[in-house]
């Protein structure tokens, strides 16, 4: 169903030109369609803040619900920007004080880069729990990805993250464990989802404190849970809105951060996610960056237009058949005004009912 184009945000153009049903509010204002209004809390470095924005909009434009979804980016301060990102911030995203005047359906809280040891500890912890909170009493349902689900876990059920050994870097197959929730009806029991970082909530911990685990993976741990009510707060621990290139293009970031200094490590390869090919092509590109840093020589162009071709997403269609469940069942509990959010009889505190 069409995303509707109700600012100027650059995204939506990009879009429209990927081939996505973009609209226009003219030719909204004429359709007798339903609207849904959802939030995205954008706290993504400057680097991916844009990208961030495409990939959540596409999956949400993949919705097969008959409705208009007007998307509405926001962040919160806390989060250091450049000037080009700033600017595009001042631009197009709305201030928190409006979004909570007009109210959301749905919200989604993308991930963050930390620079201290705890999540309580970081600039933006405060302003992310005003949200979280005011968001847990004032919208049906927030989806949370990666640092989100981590910070709002701890906020929320008192469980601190544990820094894993090594990151957690690839492309990692997972299982369906509640096949009977709403939110992962007519999926394939065994899914693959990107992941990208550095600690973890371990399902042990979440199931002890009444969070429900519906997708999880021998090797990379949980994906996919539910606060305890079945639906209020969605939380992902990996990054099902990867396009297929967003693990290189990470991998090609560390591979810039060790050439600079900046890491001391040459990066491992994302497991699950290059093929022999693609293996053998950065492996010789190793070689030369090693060397050229060794030699405080320049380095050659990323071969990374090398490998486009070979570079396989297997998440997607996963990840649009999850995020239509969501909104699907958003689309059934809210009314037309979003800011009466629940149906009539429905207890917003388990607002699935009888359905779960």
């Amino acid at each position: 169903m069409p995303l509707v184009a109700h600012t100027n945000l650059p995204t939506f153009e990009r879009l429209r030109q990927e081939g996505e049903e973009i609209i226009d509010p003219e030719r909204a204002s004429h359709q007798d369609i339903r609207e849904i209004h959802i939030g995205l809390l954008n706290m993504m470095p400057d680097a991916a803040l844009e990208a961030t924005e495409r990939q959540f909009f596409r999956l949400v434009g993949a919705c097969n619900q008959i409705v208009q979804f007007h998307l509405h980016p926001f962040t919160i301060d806390g989060l250091k920007r450049n000037a080009k990102a700033q600017a595009h911030i001042d631009t197009y995203y709305e201030p928190f004080a409006k979004i909570k005047e007009d109210g959301l359906d749905a919200l989604i809280i993308s991930g963050a880069n930390v620079t201290r040891a705890s999540l309580p500890e970081e600039e933006f912890w405060l302003p992310l729990m005003e949200v979280v909170s005011w968001a847990k009493e004032n919208v049906t349902s927030t989806l949370c990805s990666c640092l989100a689900t981590h910070a709002v876990i701890e906020y929320c059920y008192g469980i601190a993250r544990t820094r894993l050994p090594a990151k957690r870097w690839g492309v990692f197959s997972h299982n369906v464990i509640d096949r009977g929730h709403p939110l992962v009806a007519e999926i394939n029991t065994r899914f693959d989802v990107p992941h990208s970082r550095f600690n973890e909530i371990f399902q042990a911990d979440m199931e002890a404190k009444g969070i429900k685990v519906l997708a999880a993976s021998k090797y990379a741990g949980v994906h996919l849970a539910v606060s305890e009510d079945g639906f209020r707060q969605v939380f992902f621990q990996g990054h099902p809105e990867y396009d297929d290139i967003s693990l290189l293009k990470e991998y090609k970031r560390e591979v810039m951060r060790f050439y600079t200094g900046d890491s001391n490590d040459y990066p491992p390869f994302p497991e699950n996610y290059f093929n022999d090919t693609v293996q053998s092509i950065f492996s010789d590109y190793q070689q030369h960056v090693k060397h050229a840093k060794q030699h405080q020589e320049d380095l050659l162009p990323f071969p990374e237009d090398l490998v486009f071709e070979h570079l396989d997403n297997t998440w997607r269609d996963t990840a649009k058949a999850v995020f239509n469940n969501w909104l699907g069942k958003i689309y059934q509990l809210t009314n037309q005004d979003r800011r009466l959010p629940f149906m009539e009889g429905v207890d917003p505190k388990n607002p699935l009912g009888k359905i779960y």
